[in-house]
Formats: structure tokens, sequence, C-alpha cells
């Protein structure tokens, strides 16, 4: 792969991330519908490789990110430093007292099962994060002075508002200027296109930005509703996993972005909620590599798990493994964050070892 990593020596983090950082609520095993109490976590998609990357994995890592100054958004802050992903880069927005001007956003999410599909519920309008703008940060500091050798953003944080994604084309420029290496998720969600534009509209941003890139990460779907690649031959329900399929997508898009040193994309076949085919590939240097599927795998929790395939991936990366490498820890590491609850990831580097080594699932004592 043609990326040049720079040495940890003058950088302060291993990787910064851009993206909104949201109070999760989460009803447990009932309804948002009909539940009365709610278990509180915090989550983004950009966010939560970040703090995959700082929990399970022990890299430095930062967020920049903001929030209304109240007590909701301590409450996010405080979640945040329990995951250990530093806040230094947190803008803080005086707040009005009920909201008018800026709020933090809030995701109900419950995880299905079975049947009944998971369902979220985002209340994100008017948020902080969705107000930044082009000269709101500092990017030199964040890049030159303080240094980062990864630059982690998405197609969720571009689409909050025209000035977002703004700011994520801002972000990249100074990353690729201080010679830090840029990933993006194109993380496709109807829900934020769908009043500004729709696929269109995603696709006008998406596009632009996934030009400028060095590695571009998402799922079998977001190529295509994101960037408008389809996945010729293959079964639009996806009901199969067609690898083959697939990696002649990556080569298109390769080809349409010449710029993209690794194009990575994770494979799920929902048979219901609670179990899943899960799996991956990636295409680099021409050719494609694929990770091995896990079928039938037991989901609690499938919120988050492409963040923590790509925390893996990045952290194989990293540390200089080869990308087959690096694509089983991201599956493993992603298939382990959807056996707990929240957005982010619980797991232990020794726990993702054992899984890409196959090892069994009896109780460690």
């Amino acid at each position: 792969m043609k990326l040049d990593i720079r040495p940890k020596a003058g950088c302060r983090f291993d990787l910064v991330a851009l993206g909104e950082v949201m109070l999760r609520l989460d009803p447990g095993e009932g309804r948002i519908s009909t539940t009365r109490t709610f278990h509180a976590w915090e989550g983004g998609g950009e966010y939560n490789v970040a703090r995959g990357l700082r929990r399970c994995f022990r890299l430095d890592t930062a967020v920049v990110t903001a929030l209304a100054d109240n007590a909701v958004g301590a409450l996010v802050e405080d979640l945040m430093l329990q995951g250990g992903v530093d806040p230094s880069y947190v803008r803080w927005v005086p707040y009005d007292g009920v909201g008018r001007a800026v709020r933090n956003g809030l995701n109900f999410t419950e995880r299905g099962f079975g049947l009944r599909g998971g369902l979220g519920c985002s209340d994100r309008g008017h948020t902080a994060t969705s107000q930044l703008k082009p000269g709101d940060v500092d990017w030199d500091r964040v890049f030159g002075r303080d240094g980062a050798r990864w630059f982690h953003t998405g197609g969720i944080f571009a689409g909050l508002s025209p000035t977002t994604a703004e700011v994520a084309e801002e972000a990249i420029g100074a990353a690729r200027r201080h010679g830090t290496i840029v990933s993006f998720d194109l993380n496709y969600r109807d829900s934020i296109w769908k009043g500004v534009g729709g696929k269109a509209k995603a696709r006008e941003v998406l596009r632009r930005l996934a030009a400028r890139v060095d590695v571009l990460i998402g799922n079998e779907e977001d190529y295509s509703s994101a960037l408008g690649f389809d996945v010729a031959g293959c079964d639009p329900s996806y009901a199969e996993l067609d690898v083959a399929g697939y990696g002649r997508m990556l080569e298109e898009v390769a080809r349409a972005f010449p710029e993209l040193a690794l194009l990575a994309a994770t494979l799920r076949t929902a048979t219901t909620a609670s179990r899943n085919d899960w799996g991956a590939l990636g295409y680099a240097d021409g050719r494609i590599v694929t990770a091995k599927t896990r079928r039938d795998l037991a989901i609690f929790d499938r919120i988050g798990g492409g963040d923590s395939f790509a925390s893996g991936l990045i952290y194989g990366i990293l540390t200089g493994r080869p990308l087959e490498w690096a694509l089983e820890c991201g599956v493993a590491h992603g298939a382990l964050a959807m056996t707990t609850p929240g957005d982010t990831s619980m797991a232990r580097l020794s726990e993702v070892e054992r899984v890409m080594a196959g090892q069994g699932s009896r109780v460690d004592r």
C-alpha cells in the first residue's frame, strides 16, 4: 500500500477523529416507545473509531467535536474521558438555557431481536457539532504543532450540515499538508440525507471528499448509496455475500478514485437481527484481499460493529501488519463489539487475537 505513515516520535496522537459525539439512550431489552428507563452511553460513527483504538488497542487518540456547555455536554465529556479519548479539541458552545440556538445530540437506539430489526431515532437538529464551520478549528495545531499520524472522519459528520462538509474538506486538506494519513468511512444514513437532497446530494458531497483521502471504508451498501457504484451480478437484497462481486465493485471504485491507496468493505448478511454472517474484503495494489467470513454470528447489539472494524483495520496498518492481518483484526474486533451493548467496543486486544486465532468461546478462568 502507498501509505507513508508518520513516526510516533513527534506526534502526540496516533489518530484524531472528527465527528459528532451524541448521548445514546438505550432501553436495554425493551423498546423506545414503551420503556421507562434508559441506559446512557456515548457514541458517534467517527468517535467510536478513536475510542476503539484507545480502549482495545491502547493507542493515543483524540476527537474534534463540539458540545453545548451544559450538564448534558458535561455528561458526554465524562463518558469520553472514561473511554480514554482526549477531549482537548472539544469546542464548547455557550448554552442559551432551552436549546433555541444550540444543543447536544441524542440518539435513542434499540437493539432488535430475531425478526425485529434494530431501531434508531436520532434527535440531533441544531447541535453544536452541526454548526461547526471552516475556521473554527486550528488544524495546524492538530496536525502540525501537536501532530497526528492518522486522521479519520466520515459521511455522518459530512452530512450534518453544509458547513460540516466544508469543515471535513478543510480538515482533509490540512491533514494531507502535514503528511497525516486520511481515512473516510462512507457511513451512509438515509435519515441524514433525505431532507437535504437524498442520495443525489450525498453522492455529490461524498464523491468530492472520497477523491481526497487515502483509505476509504464502507459496508456493501455504502458504496452504492453514497457513491453510486453497483455490485454487478449481486442479489440487491444482499441475501448472500458475493465476495467476487464486491471485489469487482472495489476495483471499479479504485479506478474512479486513483488517489486511494486502500479500499475496505465490510460484508454482512442479516439472517435475523440476532444472527449475521460477517466478513470483509480490501483492495490495494491491484489485488483483492479477503478476511474469513464468520457464519451465523450471534449478535447482541450490532450498532458500532463497522466502526470497530475500522479501528481494528487502522490498528493493523499503523503497527505495520500486512493487509490480510489488518482485515482479520478488523473483522474480529467488530464481531466482539457486537457481543456487548452500546456503540463502542468493550473488547481487549488479547480477546481480538484469540478470535483471530480461531480459538473457542470457553470460559477464560
